[in-house]
């Protein structure tokens, strides 16, 4: 997962493009799609290696920021204390070093960035919103949770993803840096992410936004914070949002499933990272149980219409396709969509990655369908 906390250009961004959404019933609608987009606007990689034994499907683009970010030489995190793992190289770190070596030129921006602290129990949070250039709304809103395992990763990592979902769907985006563990347990990060949630509910209006029209959306972690966002709305009766997208998810504590016995070596996670990240943010293992965290044991009925995105070479492949289903057991719309030959952490990635390009625009078409 990305780690360094680093300033990175806001202008890092997707390029959007047009493709159809999936449709479905009240039963998950799964697809698997490899490429699904026009790559004719991203520069093609080449690997310097074979691919790695982990995985052998693994997209010529992805493989080399995989190779970029082994080349720094870092140490794995899990070998790390928290401190040190924050100060890794990131995926983002690879992406951005391959865009400067490769002259691969970086869109403007089209929109505006401002900061703002909230107050939270037990302190502040800050945000960070993205407001469209053009127009002068109100624009719909997407709440936005970054990943990390709760331990690592900031605003500036998963600049990308929040920006290019701005973009997109010319949406106000707040992408909220809650607390992290271990210095903030849990469910430290969970209740800074509602908090942020019920105040865009309360102040839309104050930074251009529709009050009727909010949606979350989060990576891996803040995949998880995403929908327990949807879940305290439901509880606490307020607002329920529109939509929720939820990118490769950790949605359950068992680490013996086939997606973690297939790629419990792979690159940016692997299953021990996932321990170590679970070790941090929890007091016990016994709350690795809690429906906060395995939501696959939460009550999620009356929760939003979902879009659940996984990625094939991923040890939290399954947690996404279990969530999918468990939400359509309950009564929930779902539609997902897996990508082929790429791993976690690919979504930002759309400036050089195909299937991450292909990805944010889904979940834009996704999101704005939600809008209307």
């Amino acid at each position: 997962m990305k780690t360094k906390l680093l300033k990175i250009s806001s202008a890092v961004c997707a390029v959007a493009i047009s493709i159809s959404a999936c449709t479905s019933g009240d039963k998950a609608s799964t697809t698997t799609d490899s490429t699904m987009a026009d790559t004719s606007k991203v520069v093609a990689l080449k690997p310097a290696g074979p691919a790695p034994d982990w995985g052998k499907t693994i997209k010529p683009e992805m493989q080399t920021v995989i190779e970029k970010l082994a080349s720094y030489g870092d140490k794995p995190i899990e070998t790390l204390d928290p401190a040190a793992a924050r100060k890794n190289h990131t995926p983002t770190d690879a992406v951005m070093d391959l865009v400067k070596e490769n002259n691969i030129t970086i869109p403007a921006s089209k929109v505006d960035t401002t900061g703002k602290d909230i107050d939270v129990a037990g302190g502040k949070v800050h945000v960070r919103i993205y407001t469209p250039k053009e127009g002068n709304g109100p624009f719909p809103v997407i709440v936005y949770y970054h990943g990390g395992g709760f331990v690592i990763a900031d605003l500036d990592v998963y600049n990308a993803s929040a920006q290019g979902l701005a973009e997109q769907v010319n949406a106000v985006v707040v992408s909220v840096a809650y607390r992290l563990a271990p210095e903030n347990k849990f469910p430290t990060a969970h209740n800074d992410a509602f908090a942020a949630y019920e105040w865009v509910v309360k102040n839309a209006a104050s930074i251009k936004g529709d009050p009727a029209k909010i949606a979350v959306v989060g990576e891996s972690a803040g995949g998880n914070l995403a929908a327990n966002v949807s879940i305290a709305a439901r509880e606490k009766k307020i607002m329920i949002p529109v939509h929720e997208v939820l990118v490769y998810p950790i949605a359950q504590a068992n680490m013996n499933t086939e997606s973690y016995k297939l790629y419990a070596n792979a690159k940016p996670l692997n299953k021990a990272m996932m321990g170590w990240f679970t070790e941090k943010y929890l007091t016990t293992m016994i709350e690795a149980q809690n429906p906060k965290i395995s939501l696959v044991n939460a009550n999620l009925k009356g929760l939003p219409p979902t879009t659940i995105i996984t990625a094939e070479i991923d040890p939290l492949h399954d947690d996404g396709t279990m969530l999918a289903n468990k939400l359509s057991d309950a009564g929930v719309k779902v539609n997902s969509r897996n990508y082929e030959g790429v791993t976690h952490e690919f979504f930002g990635m759309a400036i050089l990655v195909p299937e991450a390009k292909a990805a944010q625009a889904y979940a834009a078409e996704q999101l704005k369908a939600a809008f209307k």
